[in-house]
């Protein structure tokens, strides 16, 4: 109770100082009007301005001496201007710039940021925009992170080809993954649901560390992952991308958006993923495959309708999974056995997204939908796992303002149900999860301070209720500094075999837990954001901290005997310390630099004693360098990333002496791609793992995979070398209306 009190007196520590004006900046030919990116807004008085963002938004300061006028103006276009004075505070400016018909062939480039920290939000959003995507192979969501430094992306073991994500340094488990507001990734996808979303259906992600709104659920612990998939209306009429890279993975990616009808109310969309691994790749002699080989195929057909009193979205998405792992198929006559890595994943899901806008401006009305169907089936030598799962969803939101938009609330509902099936050798977790839920929150908008307060009750059929208050602050210290602090709670309730299921790679028994509580973190941070001028360009540096303090938690106990992995209720202290800085630079038109440190501190009681997470490097650098010639026609990228040393789990060597490794060695990982773009085609050429570094033995025992010093687990490397991969990309746009 007396964290929930702090989080709401916070907001009384700070007050308002000078004005602010934000707005959008649009450009119009007489035959239509859409926002414009890089418009010039600048106070003549102050000689000081903005340029505006991919969506027209900008965002001024105003000076102490007022009255003052706003320039707004934009290559082809006509200017115009606005006078402001002390009474045109926290206004919102809508301004249309209309063509210069004297300028008929004037060609307007800017070029737009692919990654940044969003200046108009209170909560800390990191973007990754479709251009920052573009810079890996991005075959799926999980390379989808590769020039990210926030989001690590791990692989799990050496023989099931898995990768999970972790934030930080917590498991992908305490972070919420969403499409579109749409919980996603949840219950049998937590841990092999990365290769389900290509990365050619993403527009963008946004990236929110700590606690989310509460409007978007209760699970938010460590951080929220939001995707933005293609829209219909907004997608290319025909786009094709077709990979194949060293190991002959070969992936073909279709997407199709058009209208529908003569008045262009209704748009529809169609997502069609297709890959197939079919060589077995042994590149350390290990008689295992270094990646497993199956197909992976993945459609969605969505719809999207634009009324006057209102908006809807609705789909469906199908996935179809089937991989074979483990020993190479020379193996199969091996008189000690074959073990072989099998895994078949199903899921179908309906989703919609309806919104109803009230006559009365700044109110409207809106519900998510999400009913899913899934099934995991999975082999790991003998130890064989089968899951089933049904969950539906329901969000129902409202918004409103009070007088003004400087005061936004919104109250809503929302229902989760979930019926899951999971076996694994003797082990049993069937559970059916009802939650209910009401949420409230407001979001206020002042010259310099923003604050969003909320809260939301859930009543668990099984674990009764559960309150989670948050709030999150932004404090504008000066026109190129935004300070930001968050602080809430987020619970779950675990899934301790689904969520482990890599784990099975192993020969040590399982210990299931004495009972099953929900896990309830409290976390506590923020940020500072500088913007500067370097060179004449503009370049940032953001600093951010978070604490997250566990009051319960499913611990996944290796260290307490080396033949079992014991699972079991926090007993004494669990915490995440999480430090990031990043600076981002622009020393010339056509580079851009990003430089990265994390340092994280993730620590609970093992075996008795109070110590570091395994498989968590406490150190991490990132460097990425992007080059964009002046002709737009060449595109270069390379990526750096080091990582620390990370405590191992202790193990049995087949002698049966322990092992005498017990922490990771540092590495760097080295990606780079070159992209030629000529007319309607994008031609890219990359290598992954450059360096070539790989983990030497990943696999204790590999000789008998049956022995119960059989471990593959212990995985803090990559295990395949470099990775040299090629691909074409093909688009038309759709035709806008004339």
């Amino acid at each position: 109770m007396k964290k929930s009190i702090i989080c709401i007196l916070c907001v009384f520590f700070f007050g308002t100082l000078n004005a602010q004006i934000k707005g959008v900046v649009y450009g119009s030919n007489n035959k239509e009007k859409e926002p414009l990116y890089g418009a010039k807004v600048k106070l003549l008085g102050a000689n000081r301005g903005e340029v505006t963002g991919e969506d027209g938004k900008f965002e001024l300061i105003l000076p102490k001496e007022l009255p003052d006028t706003i320039v707004f103006s934009a290559m082809g276009y006509y200017p115009d201007t606005i006078v402001v004075t002390k009474k045109d505070r926290f206004i919102a400016l809508n301004v249309t710039l209309y063509s210069d018909q004297l300028l008929p062939e004037v060609v307007v480039s800017v070029k737009k940021g692919t990654h940044s920290i969003s200046r108009l939000k209170t909560l800390h959003v990191e973007e990754i925009g479709s251009g920052e995507l573009r810079k890996a192979a991005c075959c799926n969501l999980s390379e989808s992170f590769e020039t990210n430094a926030s989001v690590d992306v791990n692989i799990t073991d050496a023989v099931s080809g898995a990768k999970k994500i972790q934030m930080m340094g917590l498991d992908g488990v305490y972070t919420q993954i969403q499409f579109e507001n749409i919980p996603y990734l949840k219950g049998l996808e937590s841990s092999y649901g990365l290769g389900s979303i290509p990365g050619t259906w993403i527009e963008s992600i946004q990236i929110t560390k700590g606690t989310g709104n509460v409007v978007n659920g209760y699970e938010s612990m460590a951080g929220l992952v939001n995707l933005e998939l293609k829209k219909p209306h907004e997608m290319e009429a025909l786009y094709v991308n077709a990979y194949v890279n060293a190991m002959a993975r070969t992936e073909i990616n279709l997407n199709s958006g058009f209208k529908l009808g003569k008045k262009d109310k209704w748009s529809s969309g169609w997502l069609v993923h297709g890959s197939v691994l079919p060589l077995e790749m042994d590149n350390n002699g290990d008689k295992f495959r270094d990646v497993p080989n199956g197909t992976n195929i993945s459609v969605m057909n969505r719809y999207h309708y634009q009324g006057e009193k209102m908006e809807a979205q609705f789909g469906f998405n199908a996935h179809w999974e089937d991989k074979t792992g483990g020993q190479i198929s020379a193996m199969r006559n091996d008189p000690n056995g074959y073990y072989q890595v099998l895994r078949n994943a199903r899921h179908v899901d309906v989703f919609a997204k309806t919104g109803f806008f009230s006559e009365r401006p700044g109110h409207s009305f809106g519900v998510l939908y999400n009913f899913k169907y899934q099934t995991l089936d999975a082999l790991f030598g003998i130890r064989d796992f089968e899951g089933v799962e049904k969950r539906g969803y329901v969000n129902a939101i409202y918004d409103g303002i009070f007088g003004t938009t400087d005061h936004k609330y919104k109250i809503g509902a929302s229902g989760v149900y979930s019926d899951m099936t999971q076996r694994v050798d003797s082990l049993n977790a069937d559970r059916l999860d009802i939650v209910p839920g009401v949420f409230g929150e407001y979001t206020y908008t002042g010259s310099r301070l923003s604050a969003v307060i909320g809260a939301r009750g859930d009543y668990h059929n099984l674990y009764n209720f559960q309150f989670s208050p948050r709030l999150h602050l932004k404090y504008i210290l000066t026109e190129w500094t935004d300070l930001r602090l968050t602080a809430g709670k987020g619970w779950r309730v675990p899934n301790y075999i689904v969520d482990n299921i890599s784990l099975l790679a192993t020969s040590r028994t399982w210990i299931e837990p004495a009972e099953i509580r929900p896990e309830v973190s409290w976390n506590i941070g923020g940020s500072i954001v500088q913007s500067f001028k370097l060179f004449g360009r503009n370049g940032s540096l953001a600093l951010d901290f978070y604490h997250t303090h566990f009051e319960n938690q499913m611990i996944v106990d290796r260290d307490v005997d080396v033949n079992q992995i014991v699972f079991k209720n926090l007993e004494g202290r669990s915490f995440s310390n999480s430090f990031q800085a990043e600076l981002s630079v622009s020393p010339v038109k056509t580079i851009d630099v990003r430089f990265a440190y994390k340092y994280l501190d993730v620590r609970a009681t093992y075996a008795g004693a109070f110590q570091q997470q395994v498989m968590v490097p406490a150190h991490r650098g990132f460097v990425n360098l992007a080059y964009l010639s002046r002709s737009k026609r060449w595109e270069f990228d390379i990526t750096a990333s080091i990582f620390g040393e990370q405590r191992l789990p202790v193990n049995m060597l087949p002698d049966s002496s322990l092992t005498t490794r017990n922490k990771g060695d540092v590495y760097t990982l080295l990606n780079a791609q070159i992209t030629h773009v000529y007319k309607r085609w994008d031609f890219y050429l990359g290598g992954e793992n450059i360096t070539n570094y790989r983990q030497e033995n990943p696999i204790i025992d590999a000789e008998n995979p049956f022995s119960p010093r059989f471990d593959a687990t212990r995985v803090w490397a990559p295990i395949f070398g470099v990775n040299v991969y090629f691909g074409v990309r093909f688009s038309i746009e759709q035709k806008k209306k004339e």
